[in-house]
C-alpha cells in the first residue's frame, strides 16, 4: 500500500486595501492612494502566488462599511476586480464574496461560472447573508431580513445556484459540425426550480466550467451559520481568539458533516490570522504599538458598536464594557458579537483596550513576531486539529504580505508543513477536494462525487 502523504497546511491570503489594521492606511509603509489602482492588486495577487499559497480572497459590502472620514474604505466590486486577475495570475485560486440576500441565483451562478472559465478553475464564492442594515437600506428595505429568514434563503439559492452549474453535463457540447449540431440538448436540462424563495427555470446560459463548480465558502460561525456550513461549505473562513475556541469550533463544524452525508474531509477550516512580522520580537511589537497608536478612537468605537448592536457613542474610554443585548437578539453578524462580548469579559477590558485589541483583525487572532514564531503558532493551530489552513490577514499592505511570503512560508516549507510548488491547476485541486459530477434533474444536488486529483491529499 503506498505511503499516505504528509497532511500538509492550505494558505488563503485576505486583501484588504491599505492592510487589516484599521490604522494600517495612516502609516507610511502603506498605499492608500491605490486602493482603486489595479495594478495593485495585480501585484498583491502575483506576490500570493509567488509564495503559492491557495488563494486570494476579497471580502465585500454592499454599503460603505464604516467611516470613511477615518479609514480607507471602499473599492472594487469583487467580482470584477479578480476577472482582471485572472489574466495576470497563471495558478492562484481566486475567491469573490457575494450576498445570497440582495442579489439572485441565476444572475451568481453566471458570474461565477465565467470567472471559473476565464481563469481555468480558480473560481471560489464565498457565499454570505450580509449583516447590516444600511446595505438593506441600499436594496428599498428599511430593516434588514430577520437573521433566521436570510439563512432560508440563503440555503435555497445555493440549491438553485448548484443546480444551474449542473444543468449543463460535462460532455454536453459535441461540436458535430458536419451534422450541425453544436449541443446535444439532452444533456442541457432546465432545472425548472420552485421554491419558497425563488422560482428559476433555467438551464445556466454559461456551459458547465472547469471546476463544475466553483469553491463554495462560507464565514458564519453562529448556530445558523455553522449548520450552512455542514450542509454546503467546502472552505471556511471562521474568526477564533485562542486555540481551545479554533478547536471547539472545528469540533463542532465536524460533527454535523454526517447530516449532510459529507465526511469530515469534505471541509477546510481556515481561521483568519493577522501576523505582525519583525526580525525580532521586540521589532514586531513595535510595529504592533505603531499601528495602535494611529488609531482614530472616534473610528473604532463606531466599529465597536456595529459589532456589539449596542450605540457605545459617549461612553468613557477607559471604562468597562456596558450591559449587552442578548446573542439571540442580534440580527446581524452574531458569531461576531459573541466573540467581541467574550474577549471583553474574559479579559475584563476597557473599551480603549478592546479597540485597541480589535484594531488588527476585527477579531480574528493577532499574532506578533518573528517568521519563526509566526510559523510556531501556525503550526501549534495546524497540528492541534484547530485548523486546516489559514486566511493569512496582513495588518499593512503591501509589505505585510510580502514578509509574510518572503520570510514565514519559506520556515513553513523547511518544516514540511506547506508545499514547494503546485501540483493542481484548479482551486479545488489546491484544497485537496474533488471536482463534483453534475447532478441530475431531480436528484440531491450538492454531491460530490467522482473527483480530479486531490493536492496533497487531505489538508
Amino acid at each position: 500500500m503506498p505511503a499516505t502523504p504528509p497532511r500538509r497546511m492550505h494558505l488563503n491570503a485576505f486583501l484588504m486595501n491599505a492592510g487589516h489594521h484599521d490604522a494600517a492606511w495612516r502609516h507610511p509603509l502603506s498605499t492608500p492612494e491605490r486602493v482603486t489602482d489595479p495594478a495593485y492588486f495585480t501585484e498583491l495577487a502575483r506576490t500570493a502566488e509567488r509564495g503559492l499559497l491557495d488563494s486570494v480572497f476579497l471580502a465585500d459590502g454592499l454599503a460603505l462599511w464604516g467611516t470613511v472620514r477615518h479609514n480607507a474604505l471602499g473599492g472594487f466590486e469583487p467580482l470584477t476586480l479578480l476577472s482582471a486577475l485572472a489574466t495576470a495570475t497563471e495558478r492562484i485560486g481566486l475567491i469573490a464574496t457575494v450576498s445570497t440576500t440582495f442579489t439572485e441565483p441565476f444572475s451568481t451562478a453566471r458570474a461565477f461560472a465565467s470567472l471559473d472559465h476565464l481563469s481555468g478553475g480558480r473560481a471560489g464564492w464565498n457565499i454570505v447573508t450580509s449583516g447590516t442594515v444600511d446595505e438593506a437600506r441600499n436594496f428599498g428595505r428599511d430593516e434588514h431580513l430577520e437573521h433566521g429568514l436570510r439563512y432560508e434563503r440563503a440555503q435555497e439559492f445555493v440549491d438553485v445556484a448548484v443546480k444551474l452549474w449542473d444543468s449543463w453535463q460535462d460532455d454536453a457540447i459535441v461540436l458535430d459540425r458536419a451534422a450541425g449540431i453544436y449541443a446535444d440538448t439532452d444533456k442541457v436540462r432546465p432545472v425548472d426550480h420552485g421554491g419558497t424563495h425563488f422560482r428559476v427555470r433555467g438551464p445556466l446560459n454559461v456551459p458547465r466550467s472547469p471546476q463544475g463548480r466553483p469553491l463554495l465558502v462560507q464565514a458564519g460561525s453562529s448556530e445558523d451559520g455553522k449548520e450552512f456550513a455542514a450542509r454546503h461549505a467546502e472552505a471556511v473562513f471562521t474568526a477564533q481568539q485562542t486555540l481551545s475556541d479554533a478547536q471547539a469550533f472545528a469540533k463542532d463544524l465536524r460533527s454535523r458533516l454526517h447530516r449532510y452525508g459529507r465526511a469530515e474531509d469534505d471541509v477546510r477550516i481556515l481561521p483568519g490570522v493577522c501576523p505582525v512580522i519583525g526580525s525580532t520580537e521586540a521589532e514586531a511589537r513595535a510595529l504592533e504599538q505603531e499601528l495602535t497608536d494611529l488609531q482614530v478612537p472616534a473610528y473604532g468605537l463606531a466599529q465597536l458598536s456595529g459589532m456589539l448592536g449596542t450605540d457605545l457613542t459617549g461612553l468613557p474610554l477607559d471604562g468597562p464594557l456596558p450591559e449587552l443585548p442578548e446573542e439571540r437578539d442580534i440580527n446581524g453578524n452574531r458569531s461576531r458579537f459573541a466573540l467581541v462580548a467574550r474577549l471583553g469579559r474574559r479579559e475584563g477590558l476597557t473599551l480603549r483596550q478592546l479597540i485597541a485589541r480589535l484594531g488588527g483583525g476585527r477579531g480574528h487572532h493577532v499574532v506578533a513576531g518573528t517568521a519563526e514564531q509566526i510559523a510556531d503558532r501556525l503550526e501549534e493551530w495546524f497540528t492541534g486539529g484547530a485548523a486546516d489552513g489559514f486566511t493569512i490577514m496582513p495588518p499593512y499592505l503591501p509589505g505585510g504580505l510580502d514578509h509574510f511570503v518572503d520570510q514565514v512560508v519559506p520556515v513553513l516549507q523547511e518544516r514540511g508543513l506547506f508545499r514547494t510548488e503546485y501540483t493542481g491547476r484548479t482551486l479545488r485541486e489546491h484544497y485537496g477536494l474533488p471536482r463534483p459530477t453534475a447532478t441530475t434533474p431531480g436528484s440531491t444536488t450538492g454531491s460530490t462525487t467522482g473527483s480530479t486529483s486531490r493536492e496533497d491529499h487531505r489538508s
